[in-house]
């Protein structure tokens, strides 16, 4: 059986790990970060999103204990851990800082086989490929890529709606908003931080901020026309993303809809897009697997070419069940 470490465990590494173990995709060979073990075996064992872990979480000799599967546990402080001598075949980085190719190349050079990175790279240099599921997973190639992004929640939520959009209607240009919640980026109270917008408190304001989704869409679909931008919420997490678009060929309402209940229904997106047929709100989608969740009551049609299509995502748990499938398939 392949093995697969998470590097980095923080919101998006403990989120992957509880689905991994949840759905049995894998047990990790090993995870590392550098905090300290007793504090990350707590925060995995009691989540404030996603609540208490249902087996005994114990902290053993450099290692967790997880209902009894023993997972070595790595400091990564001064040094990676040597991937080659424990047999690791992917390593998912998810610190966030994997973006260049010097970054991910490290894991390599430790001797990981691959290397899956939960964020979006800096450029196309910066990977080999860029991957999503449902979207363009079925061209890896495991002789050449060896360093893959599977980009943001953001980008694997509209990714799937403009897939739909593209093959039914083709899109001539457009815009995305996504209503995001808050993250580890920003501040807990009021104070300077980098972005500016950022230095306001995070559970009390609306903070606009910049995606990268545009520009991974272009990764994998280089003539697209679509820009945007996030605004950031006090929600701890579930978020939604809405697409505005003039479209090449005209549509309507129904036919919108029609096409959506389709996709999520067949191959390739069954699994990793939903939809929505009545009217809630971010709770509702809260822990929900799947990548996108079209809300078709908001679906819209103006003029025949003018089309707006929202899709609810858990920006954390929702990425981390796609982030745990394609590492299990990659790996393997």
């Amino acid at each position: 059986m392949a093995k697969i470490a998470i590097h980095g465990f923080g919101r998006i590494g403990r989120s992957t790990l509880r689905v991994a173990l949840q759905r049995g995709l894998f047990t990790p060979a090993a995870i590392s970060d550098i905090k300290d073990l007793p504090t990350l075996a707590a925060l995995f064992a009691v989540d404030s999103n996603y609540g208490r872990w249902p087996e005994e979480v114990r902290v053993g000799e450099n290692a967790f204990n997880i209902g009894g599967r023993t997972i070595p546990y790595f400091d990564v402080a001064k040094e990676l851990p040597d991937w080659g001598a424990l047999g690791v075949d992917l390593v998912i980085d998810c610190t966030g800082r994997a973006t260049t190719r010097l970054g991910a190349q490290a894991h390599l050079d430790r001797g990981a086989k691959r290397v899956l990175i939960s964020a979006a790279s800096k450029s196309l240099q910066d990977a080999d490929a860029v991957l999503l599921a449902g979207i363009n997973l079925d061209s890896f190639d495991p002789e050449r890529h060896k360093i893959i992004s599977m980009a943001s929640c953001t980008t694997n939520a509209l990714a799937a709606v403009v897939k739909v959009v593209l093959e039914n209607w083709g899109i001539q240009h457009g815009f995305f908003s996504t209503v995001h919640a808050y993250t580890n980026t920003q501040s807990l109270t009021d104070q300077p931080m980098k972005d500016r917008r950022d230095s306001w408190a995070a559970a009390e304001n609306i903070i606009p901020s910049s995606s990268g989704a545009a520009k991974a869409l272009n990764f994998i679909w280089p003539d697209l026309k679509v820009t945007g931008k996030a605004y950031r919420v006090p929600v701890r997490t579930g978020s939604i993303v809405e697409l505005n678009a003039v479209t090449e060929r005209p549509t309507s309402r129904d036919e919108v809809i029609a096409a959506f209940r389709r996709a999520a229904s067949t191959e390739p997106l069954n699994g990793i897009m939903d939809v929505l047929e009545e009217e809630w709100a971010s709770s509702r989608i809260v822990g929900d697997p799947h990548s996108s969740i079209v809300d078709l009551p908001l679906v819209q049609v103006y003029a025949g070419t003018f089309i707006s299509v929202a899709a609810w995502y858990d920006n954390e748990l929702g990425f981390a069940n796609r982030l745990a499938e394609v590492a299990q398939r990659l790996a393997g």
